[in-house]
């Protein structure tokens, strides 16, 4: 299956394209699952109209595409709001694990213990993160997987993010010990393009990713949500 789980519409700041329009080039591209996870501060006072269009666009197009209702919620500081995610998403994706002005202070599990659906760490070097904080790797990484936390694979390659790729992806991909350690920690695993033009989209990229999952036997996220 090619599942896309992090995607940006015209609600977010930063993405241009209607919500209707992203579906039916996703469909058009064969893309069978897509998650919307526009900003969270883009949405701003919008979430109800947001949750509403991302449902009813999920019922016009049964059959063709399966919709997931997601947000990707930034915790800096400088944002000074939270509005955590309920049960009304199917998920979230969070940003800004690594960075010293983030709310978490570098614990998601605990930032996101009164989150109601399942979350996210987005387009993270994650063994990075580890390596720098000094954690044993299997603990965890097993921690995150116990409170229903994945993580993605963000294949992103576009004009927005300036053609750049993410390199913890590919070490990822090249490297059987971190596919060993997230496979024996059970972590879930999910990919995503991070689009924001519809003529940027590579579906190969997002299509592979997902075959990796599948060859190497680690845990899709969408299995989880």
């Amino acid at each position: 299956m090619i599942i896309d789980l992090h995607s940006h519409t015209s609600y977010s700041n930063c993405g241009r394209d209607g919500m209707q329009d992203l579906v039916e080039e996703m469909i058009s591209k064969g893309v069978q699952v897509l998650g919307i996870t526009d900003h969270n501060y883009g949405i701003g006072d919008r979430r109800d109209e947001y949750v509403a269009k991302i449902r009813e666009l999920k019922k016009r197009y049964e059959g063709k595409i399966e919709l997931l209702c997601g947000i990707e919620m930034c915790t800096l500081k400088t944002h000074g709001y939270r509005n955590a995610p309920d049960k009304t998403f199917d998920y979230c994706l969070i940003e800004n694990l690594t960075s010293p002005d983030s709310v978490m202070n570098g614990d998601i599990v605990s930032y996101v213990s009164d989150y109601g659906c399942k979350v996210g760490i987005a387009h993270t070097d994650l063994f990075g993160f580890i390596e720098n904080t000094c954690k044993n790797a299997s603990e965890y990484l097993k921690s995150l997987a116990d409170n229903n936390v994945f993580w993605e694979l963000n294949v992103n390659y576009d004009s927005i993010h300036g053609y750049r790729q993410h390199e913890y992806v590919q070490r990822f991909f090249e490297s059987k010990y971190q596919q060993n350690v997230v496979k024996d920690a059970g972590l879930y695993v999910s990919i995503g393009f991070d689009g924001h033009r519809m003529e940027d989209y590579l579906v190969d990229r997002v299509k592979t990713a997902n075959e990796f999952l599948k060859k190497n036997n680690i845990l899709n996220a969408y299995d989880l949500i």
